[in-house]
């Protein structure tokens, strides 16, 4: 009986890296997490934010405070309401621990004045004076 020898090409099969593999799934899943914290804008709350002429889209930088007023003046702040007394001390908590904090004020267009007044005087008196308002541009067609 004649015995063949297989081909070198044979011999050599192809395998998959698994070390490499599991590096690139944990890096992107690393990317997606950072990328959904940096992009909190919580938009699951019904604000509507009122529409400004001068209207400009900033960077949002990482870290900044985004506080919601609602319609009935509810302040909410990561997903939670936060009574006057809850607000300042998260607020002075943050202004100690980083200067120049950026907050952002997402009121919605139907709140009355002195809610977006309460929050701005909490704001000033835990010395955080980087405050944005969230607008809408508005359309030029219109």
């Amino acid at each position: 009986m004649i015995r063949l020898q297989p081909s070198h090409s044979r011999q050599i099969r192809p395998s998959i890296q698994i070390a490499p593999l599991i590096d690139i799934i944990f890096i992107t899943l690393i990317f997606y997490m950072a990328l959904t914290v940096f992009y909190q804008l919580e938009n699951e709350i019904s604000i509507s934010v009122p529409k400004a002429e001068e209207a400009r889209e900033v960077d949002r930088s990482p870290g900044e405070i985004v506080i919601n007023i609602d319609r009935k003046g509810r302040v909410i702040v990561n997903q939670r309401e936060l009574n006057k007394t809850e607000l300042r001390l998260m607020l002075k908590r943050i202004s100690a621990l980083y200067p120049n904090q950026p907050v952002i004020i997402r009121a919605d267009k139907r709140t009355y004045h002195e809610h977006v007044v309460s929050v701005l005087d909490t704001c000033a008196s835990t010395n955080i004076w980087n405050i944005a308002f969230a607008t809408l541009k508005e359309d030029k067609a219109t």
